[in-house]
């Protein structure tokens, strides 16, 4: 949850007010904005379980770089996610080779901060274990 609320607010920081692209939009405002909350919850959980899967076939280690590498697991999603948004034409504005670059390159920053966001969930939730386990002794 905490992975799809940042990465939602980062969205509409980058279109809203740095590119000012949600001006542009063709439908209403408020749909957009449900449909990508919903979406992001999407990207979350995909992300998440993405982390958690990677934890259990110890391809990300939980006691070398932990929050660094599940910035690269996010960015490596948020990749495939520019590849569907590229290939399907959904996009604001017309497709330039600067544009598509700067896309790719936001996606894969944004979603490897929801990367961020999940690894800092699963260090509370094993810190919170940790400390109850501690008081039961």
């Amino acid at each position: 949850m905490l992975s799809a609320t940042v990465m939602y607010g980062l969205s509409y920081v980058w279109h809203g007010i740095a590119l000012t692209d949600l001006q542009e939009l063709k439908i209403p405002l408020g749909l957009y904005l449900g449909l990508a909350a919903l979406v992001y919850l999407i990207i979350g959980f995909a992300i998440t379980s993405l982390v958690h899967f990677s934890i259990q076939h110890e391809w990300i280690s939980l006691k070398r770089a932990f929050p660094l590498m599940s910035f690269a697991t996010g960015g490596a999603f948020g990749f495939v996610v520019f590849l569907l948004v590229y290939i399907l034409g959904m996009s604001f504005v017309e497709h330039g080779a600067m544009h598509a670059a700067v896309d790719a390159i936001w996606q894969m920053v944004e979603q490897g901060i929801g990367g961020v966001m999940v690894s800092f969930g699963i260090i509370y939730d094993l810190h919170r274990q940790f400390m109850e386990s501690e008081k039961a002794r």
